[in-house]
C-alpha cells in the first residue's frame, strides 16, 4: 500500500546505518520524520532529516548524490533490503515518498559488498569500477572532426543494443544485489556499448579480456541469479553478459593461437 498522491506522510521511522569511518564499528540509529510530502524524493527526505539533525547539533547523515536526475549513479542506497528501493527501473533520486505509507519503518543502508568498502555512513568506495574502465573502456581510433551523418553504416538493432548498454550509470546496484557480489552486468554493459560499434572493433577482444580479468580481481563470480538485472535502475538486460563471455572466450582462443605461432 502506498500513500495517495498529494498527501503528507506522518510518523515515519528511519533506521539508518551510521559509521564514522572505514575502520569504525557501525550500527543502525533510528530517527523520526513527523511529516513529509509524498511528492518529495527520497533524497529530499534525507535532506529534511539532515537539516533536523544539524539544528539539534548532531552529525548529518553522509550519503552520495550529485545530479539527482537518475544519470550520475551516485545515489547508491539499499532501502528496505532492495537496491534503490521498491520501484523497479528507478534510481534512489527518482524514488518518491509516495511509494511508502504513513507510519512506515524504512531501513536505509549502504551497498553491502566487500568490493565497495564503506567510507562513512551511507557512502561507499566504488573505485573498483574505475579500475575496470581504465583497463579497457575506451577506443583508440582517430575520430577527427564530427563525421557526416550515416557516414559509418550501423544496423539499427546493433545501434539500439549499444545504446541500451551505454545507459549504465555505474551505480553499483548490480553488485549490491548479487548474492556473489559480482560485477558482470556493469562490466558487460561497458564492454558491449563499445564492442558492438564499428569504432570499437580494433580492441574488441583485447578489451573484453582485459576488463573481465580486471573485474575478477575485485568481484565475485556470476552464477546467473539474475538479481543484477532486477536491481538495475536502467533495466539493462543480462544478455550483455552472454555477449561479454562470448568475446572473452574468443579473445582467449586468439591468444592461444598467437602463443602457438611464436
Amino acid at each position: 500500500m502506498t500513500a495517495s498522491h498529494g498527501e503528507h506522510l506522518t510518523n515515519l521511522t528511519l533506521s539508518v546505518w551510521r559509521q564514522k569511518g572505514p575502520d569504525a564499528a557501525g550500527a543502525f540509529e533510528s530517527y523520526r520524520i513527523d511529516s513529509i510530502s509524498d511528492e518529495a524524493s527520497f533524497l529530499e527526505m534525507l535532506d529534511v532529516l539532515n537539516e533536523k539533525l544539524i539544528d539539534e547539533g548532531r552529525d548529518a547523515v553522509t550519503f552520495d548524490h550529485d545530479c539527482r536526475e537518475g544519470i550520475c549513479g551516485s545515489c547508491s542506497l539499499m532501502i528496505d533490503g532492495q537496491a534503490h528501493g521498491p520501484q523497479r527501473g528507478t534510481a534512489t533520486c527518482q524514488l518518491h515518498m509516495r511509494k511508502f505509507k504513513s507510519g512506515a519503518n524504512i531501513v536505509i543502508e549502504p551497498w553491502r559488498a566487500t568490493s565497495f568498502p564503506i567510507i562513512k555512513d551511507l557512502m561507499v568506495d566504488r573505485s573498483a569500477f574505475d579500475r575496470i574502465i581504465e583497463s579497457g573502456g575506451y577506443i583508440t581510433s582517430q575520430t577527427g572532426g564530427a563525421p557526416d551523418a550515416n557516414l559509418i553504416p550501423v544496423p539499427k538493432p546493433v545501434a539500439d543494443a549499444a545504446m541500451d548498454a551505454a545507459e549504465c550509470i555505474g551505480c553499483g546496484a548490480c553488485v549490491a544485489a548479487c548474492p556473489n557480489g559480482a560485477a558482470n552486468l556493469f562490466t558487460a554493459a561497458k564492454v558491449a556499448h563499445l564492442n558492438l560499434l564499428p569504432q570499437g572493433q580494433a580492441e574488441r577482444h583485447a578489451r573484453a579480456e582485459s576488463m573481465v580479468e580486471t573485474m575478477d580481481e575485485y568481484f565475485g563470480s556470476c552464477t546467473n541469479h539474475g538479481e543484477c538485472e532486477a536491481a538495475c535502475p536502467k533495466e539493462i538486460s543480462i544478455d550483455v553478459i552472454a555477449l561479454m563471455n562470448k568475446d572473452y572466450r574468443k579473445a582467449k582462443f586468439a591468444n592461444r593461437k598467437e602463443i602457438a605461432r611464436s
